[in-house]
């Protein structure tokens, strides 16, 4: 299944590590849908009813835009069928944070986005999964594997965008108004990990802002994964794979559900259960541990210090004092802000 993920890149990040080829195998970057990438926030640790980045066909937004031309949208994770009725979403009474490929047929909930065309890329730097053991779960960060470090902690390619910047100036005025959209270079950031799902629309019954929510599709576990969770998302591996599930004018429902096969693509390391709090929200969540390592024991002095008497953690707590008096008044002699 998937229950937790995280996704880091600020929005122009996405923007160019979700570059993409039309049906014509032009390169093309999304723009973000109106307002959107101002309610996307960045995140370590993103649970259900968070909202996430898409990617999907602008057509669904826009009945004029190509069927091939996609568009960055912030939805919901956990799907709202259209049918809905209650005036609160959130009175749902069953998750719909994921949904088996085995079943979209099935459930009306998501047979009836599938028939329309509804589908989307879930992006994100990777997910989340906990293995059972003896002694509780231990968590683990599966991704794409990479060509460069942890996901979220790099700067933008400043030598891409240079690159980008001449390529651009050396364009003739002509050629630039002839062109419809802007020539991309191929993005050398974290890969983005891209899961099929599908969408929906629910309007509120009494009027006001419509809703957007997403469901992430799972296939069995491919065999690399089987020993951390049964289940999986759908992944779509490669350019092509993501154009065939989003190009619903070209690629039928029924065809499109090739796509979703188990793929053994995918890497992963454990961390801490620091991630197993959906609040918390630091580079700590994706932080590569050993779980063989084990913890140093409490010695008997530092158990006996934990029972010392009242006045001995006095005595601490104003030698503590002075030294921390002591070292603001050094800090003062240098004339530090």
């Amino acid at each position: 299944m998937c229950g937790r993920t995280a996704c880091t890149l600020a929005p122009d990040e996405i923007r160019r590590a979700c570059g993409y080829r039309n049906r014509a195998g032009q390169r093309r970057r999304p723009q973000w849908k109106d307002g959107d990438a101002d309610k996307y926030r960045p995140s370590y640790n993103k649970s259900p009813q968070s909202s996430s980045p898409v990617l999907l066909s602008s057509r669904h937004f826009n009945k004029e835009a190509p069927v091939d031309e996609c568009v960055l949208a912030t939805m919901r994770w956990g799907l709202v069928p259209a049918w809905f009725r209650e005036s609160d979403p959130n009175k749902m009474q069953y998750s719909t944070s994921n949904c088996r490929s085995e079943s979209l047929l099935e459930k009306k909930s998501y047979k009836d986005p599938l028939l329309k065309g509804q589908r989307c890329v879930i992006l994100a730097d990777g997910f989340y999964e906990w293995k059972r053991q003896e002694k509780g779960k231990q968590p683990f960060f599966i991704y794409f594997p990479q060509s460069q470090g942890a996901p979220g902690l790099t700067q933008r390619d400043k030598q891409q965008e240079e690159e980008e910047r001449k390529m651009l100036s050396h364009q003739t005025e002509g050629q630039r108004e002839g062109e419809d959209e802007e020539e991309v270079s191929e993005w050398k950031g974290w890969r983005l990990l891209t899961m099929a799902g599908l969408f929906d629309c629910w309007a509120p019954p009494g009027g006001g802002e419509l809703l957007y929510t997403y469901t992430v599709i799972t296939v069995n576990a491919s065999p690399n994964l089987q020993s951390i969770h049964d289940r999986m998302p759908a992944v779509l591996d490669g350019e092509e794979e993501v154009r065939q599930w989003l190009d619903f004018g070209e690629v039928r429902s029924l065809q499109a559900l090739k796509l979703l096969q188990s793929k053994s693509c995918l890497v992963c390391h454990p961390v801490s259960s620091f991630v197993n709090n959906s609040r918390n929200n630091s580079p700590e969540c994706l932080q590569p541990i050993d779980p063989t390592a084990k913890k140093v024991p409490q010695t008997t002095a530092s158990m006996a210090a934990g029972e010392q008497s009242q006045q001995e953690a006095e005595n601490l707590k104003l030698s503590f004092g002075f030294c921390l008096w002591s070292f603001e008044n050094e800090i003062g002699a240098f004339n530090l802000p």
